[in-house]
């Protein structure tokens, strides 16, 4: 698949999603997941790590996301990738149109 077709199906996904309330519904569970696995609180300890190696006065939240970003997206457990992805396929199927 091109990249401009990926772009716009991305596009109506996303739109689709956000008009039925559902990425809100989403966004919820992926946050009760991740801190039900403890994913909130290895970010947070990771934050501190960084701040403590570089010193309060010499981070920005600018630098503490790109430093941060990798490890908590792949500290994302699978089985909760793929139950959004379920979610999401689910979703689709039965608001296909």
């Amino acid at each position: 698949m091109s990249n401009v077709k990926e772009s716009r199906m991305r596009a109506t996904v996303n739109q689709k999603l956000t008009e039925m309330g559902e990425r809100e519904r989403l966004k919820e569970l992926l946050r009760a997941k991740l801190t039900e696995c403890g994913w909130k609180d290895q970010m947070k300890a990771h934050c501190k790590e960084v701040i403590k190696e570089k010193g309060l006065d010499h981070v920005t939240v600018e630098d503490l996301v790109l430093e941060i970003t990798p490890k908590g997206r792949a500290l994302v457990p699978d089985s909760v990738k793929k139950e959004l992805l379920q979610r999401i396929r689910a979703f689709l199927a039965q608001h296909a149109t």
